[in-house]
Order: C-alpha cells, then sequence, then structure tokens
C-alpha cells in the first residue's frame, strides 16, 4: 500500500472550551491530556487556558494527520520547546506513526483571544520502504502489541 509522502492535520478549538475543562475537572484534564513537562510551561503562563488550547489543538491536528482517528494517546503526543515547537512522540502512537513512515512533523500553532488552532505536517520518513506499508488499522493493531 502507498502512503502519501506528506500528510497534514489541522484542529481549531474554543479557548473558553479549555477553560471550563480546567475548572471543571482541575487535575483531570490536564493529566489525562498533557505531559508534567506541558502543564508546567502552560501554567506559567498568565493565561494558561489559551496554550492549553494550543497544545491540544496541536495534537488533535497530528492525530488527524497520522490518520489515527482516536487511537491515540494524548500523553504520548507531546508539544515541545520554544519559539518554535517540536513534537515529541511515544509509546503506541510512536510506534503508529514509525509503521506508517512518518517522519520529521512541522507544527504550526496560534491563537486568539477566542480560538486556538495549530496545522502539522508530517514528510515521509527518509528511509521508509513504501513496500513495507500497511494500512492504518494493521499498523494500529500492530504498534499496540510492541
Amino acid at each position: 500500500m502507498t502512503q502519501p509522502p506528506l500528510r497534514i492535520g489541522v484542529d481549531l478549538i474554543e479557548i473558553e472550551r479549555v477553560r471550563r475543562a480546567l475548572e471543571r475537572h482541575p487535575s483531570g484534564f490536564r493529566d489525562r491530556c498533557f505531559t508534567e513537562a506541558e502543564r508546567a510551561y502552560c501554567d506559567s503562563k498568565p493565561n494558561p487556558a489559551q496554550h492549553y488550547a494550543g497544545r491540544f489543538a496541536a495534537k488533535e491536528a497530528i492525530g488527524k494527520a497520522l490518520g489515527s482517528g482516536v487511537y491515540f494517546t494524548w500523553k504520548e503526543i507531546e508539544i515541545r520547546g520554544r519559539p518554535k515547537p517540536g513534537v515529541h512522540l511515544s509509546g503506541r502512537t510512536g510506534r503508529f506513526a514509525e509503521r506508517m513512515g512518518a517522519g520529521p512533523i512541522e507544527l504550526s500553532m496560534t491563537h486568539s483571544r477566542e480560538l486556538a488552532a495549530a496545522i502539522a505536517v508530517i514528510l515521509q520518513a527518509e528511509d521508509f520502504d513504501p513496500a513495507t506499508a500497511t494500512d492504518g488499522r494493521t499498523a494500529w493493531r500492530e504498534a499496540k502489541q510492541g
């Protein structure tokens, strides 16, 4: 199965929606969706909800670009770095990305007062052999098995 050399995902979220999730479930939402480093970064900002929303949108955009649907685990996609954001994939999500031939992930995030948005562009890995590619469901099953 031939994999595209370029994958794109985009997401847009209302910051108020994230703010409400943080207020209603302060630990649950933060702990379920964000790594310790992401929480430390967002909590250090004057308006944490904006930064949580940006990272949440980025994780959604990456999941869409990977084509993994709702199968990825939030904390297995970590948004790192400043001023240019970087991405670290781990666990099943990282293994899935490898099996799908994902290479470098370029990420752009932005926010206004009301909205946060992110776009992820995933290039095909240079050493990926398209002849070894599988469909997304098979790749996800293989990633779950280790």
